[in-house]
């Protein structure tokens, strides 16, 4: 199966509404809303989920599975937003720390965390 690309700059608006329409769900009904749902359950529970779906993705890499990696990807990438907004953090602060890094060495970067 050949996955479609998107245009410039749509994966990234993609993210963006995504993230819209879990702020807008977070406080809605839990019966209604799996993001309101996840939400009332706490920060340690969709912390659980982003686990749970970074191992899946592991997994489906590690044998190799394309379309499941894509498709766990999504799942993490989905429950990780959901824990950004429920910690108060948005998409944008997290591309303001990657612009920080942008040009750093990964090595020299990690090796400046450590001090």
């Amino acid at each position: 199966m050949t996955q479609e690309t998107l245009p410039d700059g749509a994966a990234l608006a993609m993210l963006a509404r995504l993230e819209t329409v879990i702020a807008e769900r977070r406080l809605g009904d839990p019966g209604a809303s799996y993001v309101a749902k996840l939400t009332a359950r706490g920060v340690p529970k969709i912390a659980q989920k982003v686990g749970e779906e970074a191992v899946e993705a592991v997994i489906a890499a590690m044998a190799d599975d394309r379309d499941g990696l894509i498709g766990e990807s999504a799942d993490l990438l989905f429950h990780l937003l959901v824990l950004l907004a429920a910690k108060g953090i948005t998409l944008a602060d997290v591309c303001a720390e990657l612009a920080r890094r942008d040009g750093v060495s990964g090595i020299a970067e990690k090796a400046a965390r450590k001090g």
